[in-house]
């Protein structure tokens, strides 16, 4: 074996598979396709181990010894299930893949994975912002940078793929998962999640894109509902955060989404993940399968008789692995192929994407040994220093209409609310104290994570701060109300920090399976909020959410709006910095705010019908729209310019403009492009995002940005289900957000109708330079 064509690196990857997959049995082959979910060991000398729990019926830990001799595709999660120390984890984990190695025939390791949404989910691991925070931060060069080292970390502790990023786009922010995407908009989500990509695997990780498709768009934001998506949302909408996320990132897998989209299950869809996803847009790396999702095709669906079945379907669809254990991809799959019920053929296909993947891992060399860090630390000064400053940059101060922020350094204040004191409040669902430690409640958080009241303390020594929680996120006690009005009272401005605590499957009011009926705050804290607001001191209101929260019944009222998605460890002393002014706000947006919390769902991408409109009452202008967000400075756009205003279907057109910080300190402008088709032959989004340009200006300095429109970018999904560019009047619109245009290009499209592929342009081009 030591001297197989498979084993010379010297060879190319197809080759030595090819050769390899010629050497192996049935079950050796099938091996590769399944994880098996393990806990690492917590003592010195241990190794991980099956979690019974989370095994087929049919498989106990007995039989540990004896699957490993015929190979193992995946370990799920030897970090992210239960709380163990890094250092101990790392030779844990190396332990058993040299008992992996030694056990089988060709001795090829597993590969091992884990959950990154928002930081490596690790006991001791950095906390990050979640992604809906990367959204509202508008810049992909430091959600590159945070995915990097996200990757490094894996990487110390011998982990190789991550299951990340979510490129889900928001359709009814009443879903339980908003706070894993990056927004609203497929551009921004695309753009931020192609730089999250382009860093993990810059780190050596397999990125994993989720949910794979249509996820988000489920009927009544109920998780892994049916997805009722026309065929123009989904291509249009739905699918170019995957297509740019695969192009610029390269990432190397893909996770097939739990829901079915028009009667068909992903899990199930060739036509999604082999026509699509592999024949069009030309991915060569693995589809795995979203946790249980196999089985579901069975249990939930029911387009499969048995587990058995199920496999087939989802083969001949293109998932090659199961995760996250063996189940129907086990001993159901190999007695169906030796019945004659399953082509080989299938097995022959998906085992040599993941051995394809191994190889060019390296674990296909000879003399492939894990080695894990000597010294592990998952929670390094520089990975507080970049949460940090992601947390500062994702705060959007919504609104301050007197000015009442920054406080004033010696003032009065009373911090009130549920959230104010609670390390958690930072935290999304996939973090690791949110996820995990609810289930070993003796064991201590891991990293220190700074709460709003200590970090106000903190930073504003000199104020008078008191404290009073009022009610609890969710329950409907107001026996606190008295003590939140009477400190209240007693101060000269009360800070008011509300919102979600996130969990799991309803036990939270944000994460996975946590949907909303309506978005209203959770609990009594809108009560809450009208009490304060009715002492007559002014009230600046925190929101540290999952989603936004409609503020409609609070608008003229407040004397300042901040809103916080789930900010991760430094999220404290980021809002702390935002209300002192230390820190300019420069969040903007990622989803829109809305006014009323009935009337779901609505998102600011809506042809002319889904506006407001004099047929009906309800009125589903935001409160606050996307890419909105104030600042401590104020900024002077000027100088547009723009080249010719008839371009062809195939051509590009120029538009530039001058940014100068009017003020006296310094700050970031988001300059964002939209474009608005006024007549197309389909209903299009009245506007849509197609560009921005993050600028961080110190007082009285300005930068010209010039942005480079291509007729591609106009392109949609005609009646005939073709995309295409017509020919036609634009709009292109510089705008500080969706609904305030500081500047409009018009143009004109000429030629024949276009139709464009997956080689269209993705992305518009920005360049910034410096003005005297």
């Amino acid at each position: 074996m030591t001297t197989a064509p498979w084993r010379d690196p010297a060879l190319p990857a197809a080759t030595r598979v090819d050769d390899l997959l010629s050497r192996m049995t049935l079950e050796e082959k099938t091996a590769q396709l399944y994880g098996v979910w393990v806990g690492a060991s917590t003592t010195e000398g241990g190794e991980v181990a099956p979690l019974q729990r989370e095994m087929a019926a049919d498989f106990s830990d007995d039989d540990w010894a004896e699957l490993i001799t015929h190979g193992l595709g995946q370990l799920t999660r030897p970090f992210g299930t239960a709380p163990v120390d890094p250092a101990l984890g790392a030779q844990a984990l190396a332990r058993a893949q040299r008992r992996i190695i030694a056990a089988g025939r060709f001795g090829i390791p597993a590969l091992a994975h884990e959950e990154c949404l928002a930081g490596f989910t690790a006991w001791r691991a950095t906390a990050y912002p979640v992604p809906l925070a990367w959204g509202a931060t508008f810049d992909p060069d430091l959600v590159e940078e945070m995915a990097r080292r996200i990757g490094q970390d894996l990487r110390s502790v011998g982990v190789h793929q991550g299951l990340a990023p979510v490129l889900d786009v928001v359709r009814d922010p009443r879903w339980g998962r908003v706070e894993e995407t990056i927004g609203e908009d497929p551009y921004l989500v695309g753009t931020v999640g192609a730089a999250y990509v382009r860093g993990l695997e810059s780190a050596g990780i397999v990125a994993t894109l989720k949910h794979f498709a249509g996820y988000a768009a489920s009927a009544g934001a109920r998780n892994q509902a049916p997805v009722r998506a026309g065929v123009r949302e989904f291509a249009d909408i739905t699918l170019p955060p995957f297509e740019l996320a695969l192009r610029e990132g390269r990432a190397r897998s893909v996770m097939a989404a739990y829901t079915d989209t028009d009667g068909v299950p992903a899990s199930a869809d060739p036509g999604l993940l082999t026509e699509l996803l592999r024949d069009s847009w030309g991915f060569t790396g693995t589809v795995v399968a979203d946790y249980f999702g196999i089985g579901f095709l069975q249990t939930q669906h029911r387009v499969a008789g048995s587990e058995a079945q199920a496999a087939h379907v989802a083969l001949t669809a293109g998932v090659d692995v199961e995760l996250p254990t063996l189940k129907c991809y086990g001993r159901p799959l190999l007695d169906a192929v030796r019945a004659g019920e399953v082509p080989e053929s299938l097995i022959d296909r998906a085992a040599r994407r993941v051995l394809l993947q191994k190889c060019e891992l390296g674990l296909l060399d000879e003399g492939w040994e894990p080695e894990p860090a000597t010294r592990i630390n998952l929670d390094s000064a520089a990975n507080r220093a970049l949460a940090g400053r992601l947390a500062e940059e994702s705060v959007v101060l919504l609104d301050n209409p007197d000015g009442l922020l920054p406080l004033a350094p010696d003032t009065r204040i009373a911090v009130v609310g549920p959230r104010a004191a609670d390390a958690l409040a930072m935290l999304g669902c996939y973090s690791f104290p949110s996820h995990v430690l609810p289930h070993h409640p003796e064991v201590a958080m891991g990293i220190e994570i700074p709460t709003v009241l200590q970090a106000l303390r903190a930073e504003l020594p000199d104020a008078k701060v008191t404290f009073a929680e009022g009610c609890g996120v969710s329950d409907p006690d107001t026996a606190g109300f008295e003590e939140a009005v009477a400190r209240t009272a007693e101060a000269d401005v009360c800070v008011a920090v509300l919102g979600d605590r996130a969990g799991l499957f309803g036990r939270g009011t944000s994460g996975e399976g946590c949907d909303a009926t309506d978005l209203r705050l959770p609990g009594v804290q809108a009560e809450l909020l009208d009490t304060l607001v009715a002492t007559g001191v002014p009230v600046i209101l925190v929101l540290l959410t999952g989603r936004p929260y409609a503020l409609g019944r609070w608008d003229g009222r407040l004397g300042a709006v901040v809103q916080a998605f789930f900010p991760g460890e430094e999220g404290g002393p980021a809002v702390a910095g935002v209300l002192s002014g230390r820190v300019n706000p420069s969040g903007r947006l990622p989803v829109s705010v809305p006014q009323l919390p009935g009337g779901q769902p609505w998102t600011y991408l809506q042809p002319p019908l889904g506006l407001r409109v004099e047929v009906s009452n309800l009125d589903p202008t935001p409160l606050y729209p996307f890419g909105h967000g104030r600042s401590y400075t104020g900024f002077d756009w000027a100088d547009f310019e723009g080249t010719a205003p008839e371009i062809t279907t195939d051509g590009s057109y120029d538009l530039s403009l001058t940014v100068r910080n009017t003020g006296e300190r310094a700050g970031a402008e988001v300059v964002q492009l939209y474009l608005h088709d006024p007549v197309a032959t389909v209903t299009r989004p009245d506007v849509r995002l197609i560009g921005y340009q993050r600028l961080e200006l110190e007082p009285g300095a300005a930068r010209r940005v010039t942005f480079r429109f291509h007729a591609d970018l106009s392109a949609f999904t005609d009646r005939s289900g073709r995309r295409v560019v017509e020919p036609g009047a634009l709009e292109l619109r510089l705008a500080v957000s969706s609904a305030d245009v500081r500047h409009t290009a018009r143009l004109d499209l000429t030629g024949p109708v276009r139709e464009v592929g997956p080689d269209r342009r993705l992305r518009c081009e920005t360049e910034v330079s410096g003005v005297g």
